[in-house]
This record gives structure tokens, sequence and C-alpha cells, in this order.
């Protein structure tokens, strides 16, 4: 016997229960009262509008605390630290790995703080140096006196999340808090009225300029995207990347123009490159993580992104390569 068809994009509004679709002797009486179900179009608008919603929050957000600076960073930072890594230590035990997770956040936390009070001069700088191999012993030790002692992987994953959710963001509070005494870095805000710090000033670039290599991935990649760029990510395509890397470039080469450096528009455009490369290798060492646990988000905090990390895998390798770049190799341009 024939299978009726109908439109599967329909369903009946009181749901009848079907038995046995797979029997041929089943049969399927087509519903009056027919309700549409969402297709895959309109899922993928709703989680665009989710995305997009969620985006501008957070930008928002994030804007004002890096206006407000100071320890109103460090507090916002520490909240986005501190779901990373628990996201972070997730990813770790769905491969079975036992990472000393309470001791990391702690130390992690004491990191940030440590950086932001030597930041503002309240602590002594070869003090700050010391807290990441310290917190690494500690870490190491604790580990240690489990009752089931730790393996290789055990220490890898505690160090890595150590590096990787709290050296490198610590970066951003150095970079935020860089005061009046490196205005040599930001020459044209000299002249300007404007209450706008260097570190302020060089913070607001390097974010926008991540933005502007993931708007630039984005639709370049869509519209033109054909070749792969990683199996780690197969969304991400080489084109995708171009679009990304050519995006960074041109604002980078504006932000060095309006900022005053010396030939401004080379060196912008130079720190533009490198911060997309890195934005780039930051998002796809994420990936790599989630491919390697075998889930698609790393959580699912924010709507429309998923988790911390997928929001923010962009913006952690970044800063310490814009803070090193803005004070070793600007300065040298600059004289």
């Amino acid at each position: 016997m024939l299978r009726p068809r109908y439109n599967l994009n329909y369903a009946h509004r009181s749901d009848p229960a079907i038995s046995n679709p797979n029997d041929d002797n089943t049969v399927v009486n087509i519903p009056n009262n027919l309700i549409k179900i969402k297709t895959s179009a309109d899922n993928r608008q709703g989680v665009s509008g989710k995305r997009f919603s969620s985006g501008l929050a957070a930008g928002a957000c994030g804007l004002l605390v890096v206006g407000l600076g100071g320890w109103w960073f460090t507090f916002a930072l520490g909240i986005i630290v501190h779901l990373g890594l628990l996201e972070f230590f997730r990813l770790a035990q769905f491969k079975g790995i036992r990472p000393a997770t309470k001791t990391t956040l702690v130390v992690c936390h004491l990191l940030l703080i440590g950086t932001m009070w030597g930041s503002s001069g309240g602590f002594p700088a070869h003090m700050v140096a010391s807290i990441v191999p310290i917190s690494s012993a500690i870490i190491c030790g604790w580990l240690i006196l489990q009752p089931l002692t730790g393996s290789i992987a055990d220490i890898a994953a505690s160090i890595f999340g150590l590096f990787y959710l709290g050296f490198l963001p610590s970066h951003w509070l150095r970079l935020r808090e860089l005061g009046s005494v490196s205005s040599n870095l930001t020459p044209a805000l000299q002249k300007s009225s404007l209450p706008i710090t260097p570190g302020m000033a060089l913070t607001i670039m390097a974010c926008l300029l991540i933005v502007a290599t993931d708007i630039g991935s984005y639709i370049i990649g869509r519209n033109i995207g054909r070749r792969a760029l990683s199996s780690i990510s197969p969304g991400k395509t080489i084109e995708g990347a171009m679009g990304g890397l050519v995006c960074a470039m041109v604002l980078g080469a504006y932000s060095g123009k309006l900022l005053g450096w010396e030939h401004g528009y080379i060196v912008g455009a130079i720190l533009g490159m490198l911060l997309a490369i890195f934005a780039l290798v930051g998002d796809l060492t994420e990936s790599m993580m989630k491919r390697d646990a075998g889930v698609k988000d790393s959580g699912n905090v924010i709507p429309g992104h998923g988790g911390i990390l997928d929001r923010i895998d962009s913006y952690l390798f970044t800063p310490a390569v814009v803070f090193y770049f803005v004070t070793l190799i600007v300065p040298l341009v600059n004289k």
C-alpha cells in the first residue's frame, strides 16, 4: 500500500498519535486544522535575532566597563574569566581529565587582582610576575595531595587553564591601565580635550579591531567563501579569513593615524594584521578543544552565541599582542 504524502512543515494541532509510521498498513489521515511548525529558516532567524540582541548588549556592557576602568573593569573581567574557566574545565572533564578546578579559579582571580594592583603602582612589578610560577607550583601541589594522584593530563589542563584564562586575559588590565605616563603611545590625545587616557583609547581600539575581524570574516565568508580554512572548523573559509584580515588592517591603519603614530597607516595596518591572525588562532584553538570534547558549544550562557568561551575566544590571545606591540614597537617608531 502506498503511503499518503503531506507537507511535513505542518502538524495537527492536537498532535494525534500515529502508531508505527514505518508500517505500510498504517493509515494517515490528513487533518483539516493544520498549524505551521517552524522550519530551519525560521529557527535561523530566531537565532540571528537573539545573537544580535545579546551581542549588542555585551558590546554596550563592554564599552561601559572599559570606560570605567580600574577595579570595575577588573571585576567584570573576573566574572568572565570565572565563567570561562568553568566551561574550559567542563570540556576537560568530558575527556576524563580531573583538573584542579577550585585552586585554578582562586589563583586566576589572585592573578587579576595582583595585575590590577601592580598596574596602579600598589604592588611591585616583580611580585606580580611571580604569581604565575608560584600559582603553577600550588596547582601541582594540590593535585599531588589528592587521594587519587593526578596525571600529566590533569596537570597540563590546570596549568593551561591558568595561562589561557588567567595570564592572557590579565593583559587587558595592563593595556587599560596605561596612564598619562604613556602619553607618547597616543600623541594625538595630548592635543585633545576629551577625558580619554592612552589605556582607554588603546583598549577600545583593540576591541574594535577584533570586532572588525569578526564582521569581515562573517560577511565575506558567507557571501563568497568557497574554500575551507581548516577541518577543525568547517564553517570557516580562506576567503572569510582574508576578509577579516583586510578589515582589521584598514581599521588598524586608520586608528594608527588617528592616534598620531609615526607612519601611522603602516604601523596601524601591521597591528591590525597581527591582531586578526591571533584572533583567528584563538577562535580555532577553542574550536579544536570543543571538537576534541565532542560538543558543539562550550556552554549556553549567552543566547545565540553559546557559552562564554564561544564569545571571548578571539579576545584571549589578542590583548598580549596589542600590549607588547604598543609598548615595544610603537615607541621605537615614534622616536
